[in-house]
């Protein structure tokens, strides 16, 4: 077992070695969003534009053809978290964002089209295209778009969302050799986790609001 893990280990540093500038730069842009989102600062989006971007043009290399398109998507999501930040920044706390909650009929209603748009998705991907994990990428590609819809929009529940993807797209650039876009994704699950833990504890403490 520990030659096992030594040779993982061996085979990690070398691919490390490997990588390329533009995954450090998709790496150092994604913690910056990361971070900076889990503060609520709207600056987060700018960093997450750049990231996208080159994480777009890796994923196109990579044979993940759905990644690449989510990807572009990013970059227009950017622009558009950045204005709704700014639109609803609550002056009373430092210009930050105010959190909102989706009720668990929206979240299941949410997983249920994810689920059905995969089925769908997954079979054209395979067959129009030369996708490595149709499946995965598909869910993965539908299930980003909603949480990243719901990061824009300050709900609490884009945490949840992002753990599972993350995890997802760990494995996904893993399989294609990209590991530092892969560590990218482990660090974005930890950075989710404490996300999640941090907005749970300041809604609580905040007086309701309703969701947009």
């Amino acid at each position: 077992m520990a030659t096992s893990l030594h040779a993982s280990l061996q085979r990690l540093l070398e691919q490390a070695q490997a990588s390329s500038p533009l995954e450090w730069l998709a790496l150092g842009a994604g913690l910056g969003y990361a971070v900076l989102a889990v503060r609520r600062d709207r600056r987060a989006w700018i960093f997450g534009a750049v990231s996208s971007a080159v994480l777009a043009w890796l994923a196109a290399g990579a044979r993940l053809p759905l990644q690449a398109a989510l990807q572009t998507v990013y970059v227009a999501m950017a622009v558009y978290g950045f204005r709704t930040w700014t639109r609803e920044a609550d002056a009373a706390d430092a210009g930050r964002v105010r959190i909102q909650r989706w009720p668990l009929r929206r979240n299941g209603a949410a997983l249920i089209a994810v689920a059905l748009g995969t089925l769908a998705l997954a079979p054209l991907l395979a067959r129009l295209t030369d996708a490595a994990w149709p499946t995965l990428d598909a869910a993965v590609t539908l299930g980003s778009l909603i949480a990243t819809w719901m990061t824009a929009r300050a709900l609490l529940d884009n945490w949840v969302w992002w753990i599972v993807v993350d995890a997802a797209s760990l494995v996904l650039y893993a399989s294609q050799g990209l590991v530092f876009v892969a560590l990218l994704y482990l660090i974005y699950m930890i950075i989710a986790v404490i996300g999640l833990r941090d907005w749970s504890r300041r809604l609580r403490a905040a007086p309701p609001q309703a969701a947009a």
